[in-house]
């Protein structure tokens, strides 16, 4: 927890005794983010900022497309990479996992080339697989999307890219709450809590190292996930959760700038830690 922002709390907590108002005069950080929302695993909603506002939320959206995965398929299930999945990710110009056409992963593995680098590569070979085929998976997500009560996401690939639509839409608030629910899962939850992951050459597929995008991992302390986004259409976005103070944490920015969003989620963590410390 950053030491300054408790010291200064317990200073007010002292000076306005343990009540609400303790809580109400911790002060929350600046945000710049176009749509920003923290909550924590009691319900408690620590911060606020259009999270009802439609919006594209980038490759945010592969946590829907792994969601969806992980409820139908066997980890140990292999699946063969095709030319089409390799030339779907290079002609979007999307982050990739460096799959070539012809390598055979299993589904542990492509969820971790999913989102640790982000991989459109692995995306495509994803939906392809157990939509079986693109559309199909995507109205999968869509149904499990209105099944998880997102009343505001609808999605239009499975990998958040410009094309169709931008990817879709959805806000704040229902990516906290699909987070929420992901999370509760114990193979999603060691996937984006991790730094890296490797995978040893063998007879199907090359070495790998993926490296996961989200900083934030390395950056603040007791953070357990999530994923990073970015198009020109949606800006800079991150879901993050973090443990603080026994309660389990997720916020959401989107419309945020690179390297902010990753020091904007340190802070409301910190805050949101202070809070639930005083309530």
């Amino acid at each position: 927890m950053r030491i300054g922002g408790f010291i200064s709390s317990v200073v007010v907590a002292v000076l306005v005794g343990f009540s609400s108002p303790a809580v109400a005069a911790v002060e929350a950080p600046r945000v710049g983010a176009k749509s920003a929302y923290v909550i924590d695993s009691a319900g408690t909603v620590h911060y606020g900022k259009r999270h009802t506002k439609r919006m594209p939320v980038a490759s945010l959206a592969k946590v829907m497309t792994a969601y969806v995965v992980l409820s139908e398929a066997q980890l140990s299930d292999v699946i063969r990479v095709d030319a089409i999945d390799v030339r779907y990710a290079a002609r979007g110009g999307a982050a990739t996992a460096g799959l070539r056409a012809g390598e055979r992963f299993t589904v542990r593995d492509l969820l971790y080339a999913l989102m640790l680098p982000s991989g459109a590569d692995a995306a495509n070979v994803l939906a392809r697989h157990y939509g079986p085929g693109k559309t199909a998976f995507v109205a999968k997500m869509n149904r499990a999307a209105r099944a998880l009560g997102l009343s505001d996401t609808r999605y239009t690939n499975a990998d958040g890219m410009p094309t169709p639509a931008d990817g879709g839409y959805s806000t704040a608030a229902d990516q906290a709450r699909l987070a929420q629910h992901a999370m509760r899962g114990s193979v999603f939850r060691t996937i984006v809590g991790k730094s890296a992951h490797r995978v040893a050459k063998t007879a199907v597929h090359r070495a790998h190292v993926w490296h996961n995008t989200n900083k934030l991992l390395t950056r603040a302390e007791d953070v357990l996930g999530v994923k990073t986004g970015f198009t020109r259409a949606a800006g800079y976005c991150l879901l993050f959760a973090g443990e603080r103070n026994g309660r389990e944490v997720v916020g959401v920015l989107l419309g945020d700038q690179n390297e902010r969003r990753f020091s904007t989620a340190e802070r409301l963590l910190d805050y949101a830690g202070d809070r639930i410390a005083f309530s």
